[in-house]
């Protein structure tokens, strides 16, 4: 398995002509997904106008915008792609919210920058084959007793069944053992990491099961009921989204306290 699963050259076409602005908003387009999300967020992050947010492989910033306005964070996004990175600069001008680009590989052992009160990255470190070697990487921006945030989509269990047959090219975009929480407990211990929370949420998430690369007549069972699923998780069924499964849920959360230091604000 090569070490990263994309290159640049795949995050430039991802974010070229990216729809703007984009701005992470809780229970948009019905989605409880996002709801639940935002409900870890408002659980674990530290409060205070005083305080400073990273997200690593943060373009086109869309989380950055929600934490500068729900929690007054000092925000700044590190990206190495040149589209992602322009992308984030206009995202932020279109909001009228202030911003710091960084563009850098957090892989690059030449990469400096100051430390933060909150680090973080949502999609990020299952792009790679050590996935453990890019989480460390993260701790090297964030300030001792700092909180530590690390979310990845689950692609396993009946996720993996869909995505195998709607989507397959993606597959191979994704280490799926980094999916696995019991797999961060190395790295965890590693680095004495305080562990605040670590789990699955969100539930059978439709958007995962639907994603379609291709409509054929071989992959249209696995649409139809991928199209079933999500009528009945958005509108019929929606209290089964509250029970979560590393065979089922949408996605993998951990949120981790560094050692050392004292924590300014605190949870609401």
């Amino acid at each position: 398995m090569p070490d990263r699963l994309t290159d640049r050259r795949f995050w430039d076409r991802y974010w070229d002509g990216a729809r703007l602005p984009a701005e992470f908003v809780p229970g948009a387009k019905r989605s409880l997904f996002t709801l639940e999300l935002a409900r870890h967020f408002d659980a674990f992050l530290p409060r205070g106008e005083r305080l400073s947010a990273l997200e690593i492989g943060g373009a086109p910033g869309q989380y950055l915008a929600y934490m500068h306005r729900a929690y007054g964070y000092r925000v700044h996004c590190l990206d190495y792609s040149d589209a992602g990175c322009r992308a984030t600069r206009r995202n932020f001008e279109l909001l009228g919210l202030p911003v710091e680009v960084i563009q850098g590989d957090v892989m690059d052992d030449a990469l400096r920058g100051p430390e933060h009160d909150v680090v973080y990255s949502l999609g990020l470190i299952e792009h790679f084959a050590d996935f453990g070697a890019v989480a460390r990487r993260h701790l090297r921006f964030l300030k001792p007793g700092g909180t530590l945030m690390l979310g990845v989509p689950n692609l396993r269990g009946i996720n993996h069944w869909f995505r195998r047959r709607l989507a397959p090219r993606s597959l191979r975009e994704h280490n799926l053992g980094a999916m696995d929480l019991a797999a961060w407990t190395p790295f965890e211990n590693a680095e004495r990491l305080e562990v605040v929370f670590k789990g699955y949420i969100g539930g059978l998430e439709p958007s995962v099961l639907g994603r379609c690369e291709a409509k054929t007549l071989r992959n249209l069972p696995a649409r139809r009921l991928a199209k079933l699923l999500d009528v009945l998780l958005r509108k019929r069924c929606r209290f089964l989204r509250r029970f979560n499964s590393p065979r089922f849920s949408g996605y993998a959360l951990g949120v981790y306290r560094k050692p050392g230091g004292r924590r300014e604000g605190g949870a609401a």
